[in-house]
């Protein structure tokens, strides 16, 4: 069984043959980070040459963090990206009316408040595993109940930590909107392994979402 539903997103992509790889072996978009300080940054003229060879239909989404709104606009305007991924300390006010779909992203610790999602009107939000100075990438995992409860607020992409190892378990128990994986499918960071690529994503698919069976049954 191929399940399509589930959202997959490969992200910490830098280079064409990665993008390429891994929308061919079904992931619906590929992140592209835009932050100076992460080994996995891409400035915004390889961005363009990635996106500009990529099939339309497939997502490119830009991951920013800490940004101001006009840098946001500028790069979305210059690479044409699908929707824009916000690590920092956006408020909720900071987000209305924002310039193009929104992936807020919350690092979970423990004792974090999932209530506080509750707050925020976006597309989907993001879960990773909390690090100091890290914004992502950090290949550790955080308590999976708190994804499941998270998803009172809104669609939930869970992040942090992810391998073609765990992710069959990971799709199993938290029944995500989507799945996000950077370092799990690496060779270094910023380079990534294409078979892990390619298990990742057939591993993810191969379990059912029962919330889709539920709408089914409920439409019936």
């Amino acid at each position: 069984m191929v399940n399509q539903d589930l959202f997959v997103k490969i992200c910490g992509v830098t280079n064409l043959e990665d993008a390429r790889f891994a929308l061919e072996c079904g992931a619906d978009a590929i992140g592209l980070n835009f932050y100076e300080r992460s080994p996995r940054f891409v400035t915004i003229d390889r961005a363009v040459e990635i996106v500009s060879q990529l099939p339309e239909h497939k997502s490119k989404i830009g991951v920013f963090v800490n940004a101001s709104r006009k840098r946001v606009r500028d790069v979305m305007s210059a690479v044409h990206l699908s929707a824009v991924q916000l690590i920092g300390k956006e408020g909720p006010d900071d987000l209305v009316n924002f310039d193009s779909s929104v992936i807020k992203v919350f690092r979970v610790y423990p004792g974090f408040e999932i209530e506080t999602l509750r707050n925020y009107i976006v597309d989907a939000f993001l879960l990773d595993t909390y690090q100091d100075e890290t914004y992502g990438g950090s290949g550790k995992t955080f308590d999976w109940n708190l994804a499941i409860a998270a998803k009172e607020y809104g669609k939930i992409i869970l992040s942090g930590g992810l391998n073609p190892d765990n992710i069959e378990d990971a799709v199993r128990f938290v029944q995500p909107y989507g799945v996000d994986v950077s370092s799990g499918v690496e060779v270094r960071p910023g380079r990534k392994d294409p078979r892990k690529v390619r298990d990742f994503i057939a591993r993810a698919r191969s379990v059912p979402l029962y919330y889709n069976e539920d709408l089914d049954d409920d439409e019936e």
